[in-house]
């Protein structure tokens, strides 16, 4: 192959992965329906705790929500939940929650919850809460994936894989 024709079949491959790239990332951003929405179904959710007990997250309902979908296993989730913790120890007085919804085992969920200190509610998601990720704009279903929801039940902000303490704090803090 001569080198004309290597260096054109080199670019024709890279413009192709561009525009791969860039119509994946359209795709995993984009969300069926509304905002209002994927809130409304996020409250109409309704899954069990740790001790197997439904939990309905309209109960919730007038707080800044921050509802994460994590598991145990994925790293960047590892990484995330030490800042959750502090934030929610932080802001608690000013009606912060943050809601995990694990998509793992209970036992698997609690003994990660010792280790790691959480002091906000932890559900445990099964099918419904793999719809829920898919209504929420998660198609691709990555793990961790948050939705922040203010006071009056708008979705501000879906934020897919981990997120740094600062930036999530930059978000809340207009909303506290």
């Amino acid at each position: 192959m001569t080198r004309a024709r290597t260096l054109a079949l080199f670019a024709a491959v890279a413009i192709a992965a561009a525009a791969g790239g860039a119509a994946y990332y359209r795709w995993s951003k984009s969300s069926p329906g509304d905002a209002g929405k994927v809130a409304e179904r996020v409250y109409a959710a309704r899954l069990p705790d740790l001790k197997g007990v439904p939990q309905p997250l309209e109960q919730w309902r007038g707080r800044v929500l921050v509802v994460n979908f994590w598991a145990t296993w994925c790293a960047p989730c590892r990484e995330e939940i030490p800042g959750f913790v502090r934030l929610q120890e932080r802001h608690r007085s000013r009606s912060l929650l943050f809601v995990g919804i694990a998509i793992d085992q209970p036992e698997k969920v609690s003994e990660f919850a010792r280790e790691f200190g959480i002091n906000y509610p932890l559900l445990i998601g099964g099918l419904d809460s793999m719809e829920l990720l898919r209504d929420a704009g998660n198609r691709a279903g990555v793990l961790p994936y948050t939705l922040i929801i203010d006071r009056a039940g708008n979705l501000v902000s879906r934020e897919p894989r981990g997120l740094k303490e600062a930036r999530l704090e930059g978000i809340l803090s207009p909303l506290l």
